[in-house]
């Protein structure tokens, strides 16, 4: 049984924090906002704390942080590294900018606090059931570290060398899937325009070269009449997307798509759907 910390228990934090606590480790969570999983993760057995500095009492192994992007993450990891002593890892699931983890890693490694990425593949469903796919970069040394605790929440987790390589792996993950994800939006809208029967459309393209996670993850649901099948907000999508279109800079066609689908996802932004999951602009815009 060890001690961790857990900042960021949201749409994907909830099911992270859910496997720790059903692993039998003490779970510190800090209150934010969003009450609804906080609430649910402390009926289930972790803790909540009320701020940042309580973790400071709490003889922590072990800290995950999962916020929103790398400002959040680097002005959290000022006030941690201040206050965690060196036997904490820090496993950092925030989807940074290219160098956002580096800069991040630095703020601990001034204090001697060991530091991984560890940007995920999947969603809250796999979160729940503990089965994400990680993107972990790492010193070798604090990749052994860390990989009971991702045993945790993983079901394959992948070693790409320093801190730094992770983030522009899971950048060049979400680029595939955030446009697959725009691709299957634009095929459900029109064919539902076209008035065609989307049963069909769907059972068509699962038999061709189109099928994908995405594909799946929208049409299970959307046939049933729900549009959330695809949880992961406009507002996160564009947020990742600018990430993206900075890291494909210096290969201006791959920036041209990256940039395509961002501003779908802009548009839905400006128009007040920044907080809907990416599968609800099918009949949103």
């Amino acid at each position: 049984m060890n001690n961790i910390g857990f900042i960021g228990v949201g749409y994907m934090g909830y099911g992270i924090a859910k496997n720790i606590v059903k692993h039998g480790h003490n779970l510190f969570v800090v209150a934010n906002k969003n009450r609804k999983p906080i609430e649910k993760i402390v009926s289930e057995g972790a803790k909540e704390i009320k701020s940042i500095e309580e973790f400071s009492n709490k003889n922590l192994d072990c800290l995950f942080m999962c916020v929103t992007n790398t400002p959040i993450a680097k002005s959290i990891s000022e006030k941690l590294s201040k206050i965690l002593n060196a036997k904490t890892i820090i496993i950092d699931i925030t989807t940074h900018n290219k160098t956002g983890s580096i800069e991040t890693e630095k703020i601990f490694k001034s204090n001697n606090i060991n530091y991984i990425e560890c940007p995920v593949m999947g969603g809250p469903v796999q979160a729940e059931e503990g089965v994400l796919g990680g993107i972990v970069g790492a010193s070798e040394s604090n990749f052994k570290l860390a990989e009971p605790y991702l045993k945790i929440f993983c079901k394959d987790y992948f070693y790409f060398g320093p801190v730094g390589m992770g983030a522009k792996s899971k950048l060049l993950n979400n680029f595939l899937s955030l446009g697959n994800a725009a691709l299957v939006n634009h095929l459900a809208k029109t064919a539902i325009k076209l008035d065609l029967d989307l049963k069909k459309v769907f059972d068509v393209a699962k038999l061709g070269s189109g099928n994908s996670t995405a594909l799946v993850r929208v049409f299970d649901n959307l046939l049933k009449g729900d549009f959330t099948g695809f949880k992961f907000t406009a507002t996160n999508s564009v947020k990742d997307l600018t990430y993206i279109q900075d890291l494909l800079k210096d290969f201006p066609e791959a920036e041209k798509v990256a940039k395509v689908n961002k501003n779908y996802f802009q548009k839905a932004v400006d128009d007040g759907y920044g907080e809907n999951f990416i599968s609800e602009l099918i009949n949103k815009n």
